[in-house]
């Protein structure tokens, strides 16, 4: 069993006593209050930069949990404390009820796979998979019942006497992958393991791991900035953004109720679109958006929604995914723009629209096309599915919704 309790968690990393100093002198001298500033998107006080602020989520047995984020929003950081490999400047960390930010990694149970794989070059496929459990001391026999275990789970068997630089990239990460899980650790943490490898790759591994949970007993946490890897591997995403967390959710709650415009552009494939809008009270007393002179009334859901939080009428970004949105021509409801360029995917097409200078994206199946298909330089009208639309305020980025 392996629950973990993460509390009020913050990393501060501290400044130095001279930048310290620098620092205040140039406030003093601005007459600025002590509060927290933001700096390349991360908040700075006199005691440093908060890399992950307030951090709180409690993570069931055997849960598999990533986060996701772009580059610096404190995801790995986050992996890091819960390691042990980074110290926890506030907040507690339990693991099963058992309050852990002092123990040392080697006692945590805890297993990581790095994203550089860090495999011993000079040691063969099986030395490297053998090496945590000689530092365990575990029996020859049982050692090398667990490490032709993994290597059969994880389709490395014939490559056991080869060196690290004797395999490909997908392969030395399945080493990684063995090396971690040789010792059956009660919590798996993985760092970014698959941005090393090519698509075609990511996919193949993204299955093995699916596959690899099924064969473990341990909680995966996971760590990556594609949100496809979150999308189709977590059974829980946590979503952070310069440090904090912006949603926790199942892939398919962050996908269909986004709590902010960050969310709401950050996951889905191509993002979704945004145009400037208002919210309005129809004659009939019903919500309804206004895009240029297009309106759209929302679905059944979304004026319950609405309504039960009392929103008023008021200027709003509105959010469209590009595969709930029409290609149409009916009067009333329709936006209109330009195609500047169409990009074949096969069985689909992605329109890119010109409205108002904004680029919007609509995905078109093929065969609604026609064999001749579209130009680039038409002018095309369309809707918005009432049912699938998104309502934002342009000031605090928070979904009308989820208020």
């Amino acid at each position: 069993m392996a629950t973990l309790s993460l509390r009020h968690v913050q990393k501060v990393y501290p400044m130095r006593d001279e930048d310290k100093e620098e620092k205040k002198k140039k406030r003093k001298k601005k007459g600025e209050e002590e509060e927290p500033k933001k700096t390349f998107n991360l908040k700075v006080t006199d005691e440093g930069v908060i890399a992950v602020d307030d951090f709180n989520l409690e993570i069931a047995d055997k849960e598999f949990i990533v986060f996701v984020g772009p580059s610096g929003c404190g995801k790995s950081t986050t992996l890091r404390m819960i390691a042990g490999l980074e110290d926890i400047t506030r907040g507690e960390l339990y693991l099963d009820g058992q309050l852990i930010n002092d123990v040392d990694p080697k006692d945590r149970d805890m297993a990581m796979v790095f994203q550089n794989y860090a495999l011993y070059p000079h040691m063969t496929v099986r030395q490297n998979l053998e090496f945590p459990l000689e530092l365990r001391k575990i029996p020859k026999e049982e050692m090398d019942q667990k490490v032709e275990w993994a290597a059969e789970v994880l389709s490395i068997t014939p490559y056991l006497d080869r060196k690290p630089k004797a395999l490909s990239g997908g392969q030395r990460q399945r080493v990684a992958i063995g090396r971690a899980i040789v010792r059956d650790p009660r919590v798996l943490l993985m760092d970014e393991p698959l941005s090393n490898l090519d698509a075609k790759l990511r996919n193949q591994m993204r299955a093995e791991i699916i596959k690899l949970r099924k064969n473990l007993n341990a909680t995966f946490i996971y760590v990556t900035h594609d949100q496809t890897e979150a999308m189709t591997l977590g059974d829980r995403i946590v979503i952070m953004r310069d440090g904090d967390v912006q949603q926790i959710g199942t892939p398919q709650e962050v996908f269909d109720h986004p709590r902010n415009l960050f969310v709401a552009g950050f996951i889905g494939m191509p993002q979704m679109n945004f145009f400037d809008g208002q919210l309005v009270k129809t004659d009939a007393g019903t919500y309804a958006v206004c895009i240029g002179e297009a309106q759209i009334e929302l679905s059944d859901d979304k004026q319950r929604n609405l309504a039960e939080r009392g929103i008023a009428p008021q200027r709003v970004v509105v959010g469209a995914r590009p595969e709930h949105i029409t290609l149409e021509d009916k009067p009333g409801s329709m936006i209109e723009g330009v195609i500047d360029v169409t990009e074949m995917m096969g069985s689909s097409v992605h329109l890119h629209i010109n409205v108002d200078g904004k680029d919007c994206i609509i995905i078109v199946p093929r065969l609604e096309l026609g064999s001749a298909g579209i130009e680039s330089g038409t002018t095309v009208r369309f809707t918005l599915a009432p049912n699938t639309v998104h309502v934002f305020d342009p000031d605090t980025e928070q979904n009308l919704e989820c208020l």
